[in-house]
């Protein structure tokens, strides 16, 4: 019998755990960056991370479609800087080698706070990105 203290989750686990799950693989196709979505295309309300060989380099949310807002991150417009610093992460590591997938934890309008409707990732946003620290998040810079 071990007495050694149970092993703490690591980040990943902490977002399989309230109920993330893969819905995509980045890749590059003749050198561009593209993202192939299995479910969850035209969710609204998703939290969604980047996680790299398994470990979430970024988390963010959003209200649009899914799909809608990682063309942004597929094809970066001049002035969003967030699209274009994690084009250049994404290209980056998938050019390493390493395993680029797409986690997302839907808001399927479940949640209520008397008739209110709660926005589980504009909730959760925050707090995952203050205790998990991805790497690619920038908050407050």
């Amino acid at each position: 019998m071990s007495t050694a203290a149970p092993t703490p989750p690591n980040a990943f686990d902490l977002l399989t755990q309230i109920g993330f799950r893969k819905v995509g693989q980045w890749s590059l196709r003749d050198g561009v960056l593209d993202l192939r979505i299995d479910a969850e295309a035209d969710a609204r309300n998703v939290l969604y991370a980047f996680v790299i060989d398994g470990e979430p380099l970024y988390v963010g949310k959003t209200t649009q479609p899914l799909k809608k807002r990682m063309q942004g991150y597929k094809r970066p417009g001049p002035t969003q800087s967030t699209n274009i610093r994690n084009h250049g992460n994404l290209v980056e590591a998938l050019r390493a080698g390493y395993q680029a997938e797409l986690y997302v934890l839907p808001d399927h309008g479940l949640l209520h706070f008397g008739v209110f409707h709660l926005n589980l990732a504009a909730g959760l946003e925050d707090s995952i990105v203050r205790t998990l620290q991805p790497t690619w998040n920038r908050t407050g810079t």
